[in-house]
């Protein structure tokens, strides 16, 4: 078989599995959104898995691994301290409402094994970008994804940072965040991420036969602002006037100047 059609096999059938395994801790604490609080380690898991069975260039796989490991460890963490005694994520609430008492059986579909095949997708670059041998040297596309990981990765921190910051201060209760990275984009914490991967994937254009892993970053990029990034976060959001006019001055996901207020 093919040594990238096996890669691929064996990371979605570890992606399914995994996600598979977290499932009945979720019905055991009635909580589907361990989901999403272990869907960092996911991409962590792949990374590793994909190290030990490609023969890469020893560096740059070193070089995905370890930028896979430091993003995906912290969002695990940031995320489990987050939700810490919240109790279950409001969208899961909404569907478990929606599907009733069959949502026990669905969520293992509708939440963890399509979680599962989603981490695979957008984690193809750092798979393809270790599989081949050369160039067996550092080179300025390497370089160029390292520094767009980088400013991805501040800006995810920081603007995680920044909001658990703002919520943890009672006197900002009911007020809408507009400080920091906030006053230049509505979501600096998505477009970090989009460009986290972004940077993976010019990682791995480094190395021939990797165009395709295109479909990672273009897939977290599109989840992020149709789906279940922006739309779904700012559904309710919209109906307080004062993030609707933050909606006004602020752009919703790639960072620009605030627009100033009409005289």
């Amino acid at each position: 078989m093919n040594p990238t059609t096996l890669l691929l096999i064996i990371n979605l059938t570890a992606a399914l599995a995994y996600m598979a395994c977290l499932w009945p801790v979720s019905l055991l604490k009635k909580d589907a959104s361990i989901a999403d609080i272990f869907w960092g380690l996911g991409f962590v898991m792949i990374a590793w898995l994909s190290f030990f069975l490609t023969d890469g260039y020893v560096v740059r796989k070193m070089l995905i691994v370890s930028l896979t490991s430091i993003w995906g460890i912290r969002l695990f963490l940031h995320i489990l301290l987050r939700n810490k005694g919240k109790g279950e994520d409001p969208r899961y609430v909404a569907m478990r409402e929606s599907r009733g008492k069959k949502f026990w059986w669905i969520s293992l579909f509708t939440v963890f094994l399509l979680q599962g095949f989603l981490l695979w997708v957008v984690s193809m670059p750092l798979q393809l970008g270790q599989l081949a041998p050369l160039p067996a040297a550092f080179t300025w596309l390497d370089g160029l994804g390292l520094f767009i990981w980088t400013v991805g990765f501040t800006f995810e921190a920081v603007g995680d940072w920044q909001l658990a910051r703002f919520l943890k201060n009672p006197e900002n209760r009911g007020s809408v965040m507009n400080r920091g990275l906030w006053a230049y984009s509505r979501h600096p914490n998505y477009f970090g991420e989009s460009l986290i991967w972004w940077g993976v994937y010019v990682i791995a254009l480094a190395t021939p036969g990797t165009f395709l892993g295109i479909i990672g970053p273009a897939t977290i990029t599109f989840l992020l602002l149709k789906v279940s990034g922006v739309p779904m976060l700012e559904e309710t959001l919209r109906e307080q006037p004062e993030y609707r006019a933050y909606i006004e001055k602020t752009s919703a996901f790639f960072p620009w100047f605030p627009r100033k207020d009409k005289p």
